[in-house]
């Protein structure tokens, strides 16, 4: 009897070793995971999605647009919030709760040195736009040259200022993080205005300088989606499991067609090509630079017929890759 009981208890964890083997839809579904997620083409809640992008992208494609219909110093103030978000989270990477409740008032130094850069940039930028907007009134206009005059003392001044208040919040025990606290906000400011200065500096030279780039990101991002949504098969990188070759090439192909339409289009609205030079809001006239105007040009014989051959195969290969790609 015992002989028996062992023997069953042995066919019994032997039974439980027995590995189940996969089903064959199993097996295809973990193929086409990427780090452990799946595709979107194989997300049940993909429509579900879909529908929440869609809403929220129309919401922000709406207010965008309005935006930009108001003009060039509500698109500024568009950027200049941006910044203040951006320089919020940023400083946020690297905060400690345990080593601010030794340092009151830390927090604030940060952001002095992020308005006395703002206050920098933008007054070097916009300092023709603003003597241009007052010069109606003599009084302000006298005020707004002397700040304008003095700008860079202005600047230099609460720099040196932020600084001493920096050397009289040392503390010991906490050296180390003031020091990588006061490095890291330098970073932030260059990186958060390094670029968004000259962003602003473009639409003041032409809504179209800041548009056109911008209608491109979008147009990107939207055709990746879409492209990836439908077609997406093989992954494109393990960082982001869900983006698609499909909806890289499909978004590419879409957003260098989108250049020319878009270039063409726009360029035949003063309201987008003309500067700014004052701060008012008021609808613009001018005559459009070169640039803008369009010309004609005839190819006729002198592209060669093997050039055009070549252009015509290359089309067609970028084409079958893509159908290849997208089964």
């Amino acid at each position: 009897m015992q002989r028996d009981t062992s023997s069953s208890d042995v066919s019994a964890s032997h039974v439980g070793r027995v590995r189940r083997r996969k089903h064959p839809s199993e097996a295809t579904t973990d193929g086409n995971r990427a780090n452990g997620q799946p595709l979107l083409v194989n997300d049940q809640n993909k429509y579900k999605s879909m529908l929440i992008r869609t809403y929220s992208t129309v919401w922000m494609i709406g207010g965008f647009a309005f935006i930009i219909y108001v003009g060039h110093l509500y698109i500024w103030a568009m950027v200049v919030v941006i910044q203040i978000y951006m320089a919020r989270e940023l400083f946020n990477l690297l905060r400690k709760s345990s080593e601010e409740k030794q340092l009151p008032g830390f927090r604030l130094l940060n952001w002095h040195f992020f308005f006395t850069a703002m206050l920098y940039t933008y007054g070097r930028f916009l300092s023709r736009q603003l003597v241009n907007t007052v010069t109606s009134d003599h009084l302000l206009y006298k005020v707004v040259s002397g700040l304008i005059k003095y700008q860079m003392f202005i600047c230099y001044f609460l720099y040196i200022a932020g600084f001493v208040w920096f050397i009289l919040t040392l503390k010991k025990k906490t050296y180390k993080y003031q020091f990588k606290q006061y490095a890291w906000t330098h970073m932030i400011l260059l990186t958060v205005f390094a670029q968004s200065a000259f962003t602003v500096a473009n639409i003041f030279e032409g809504i179209f300088w800041f548009l056109l780039p911008a209608s491109l990101i979008v147009i990107n991002d939207i055709f990746a989606y879409l492209f990836g949504f439908f077609l997406g098969r093989t992954p494109l990188i393990k960082l982001s499991p869900k983006k698609t070759w499909e909806g890289f090439i499909g978004a590419s192909v879409t957003t260098i067609i989108s250049a020319f339409l878009l270039a063409n289009v726009m360029g035949r609205f003063q309201w987008l090509t003309c500067p700014r030079k004052d701060l008012s809001t008021g609808w613009l006239y001018c005559d459009p630079g070169p640039m803008f105007k369009p010309e004609h040009y005839s190819l006729g014989e002198s592209v060669p017929h093997w050039v055009r051959k070549t252009v015509l195969l290359l089309n067609l290969f970028i084409l079958i890759l893509f159908l290849v790609l997208s089964l």
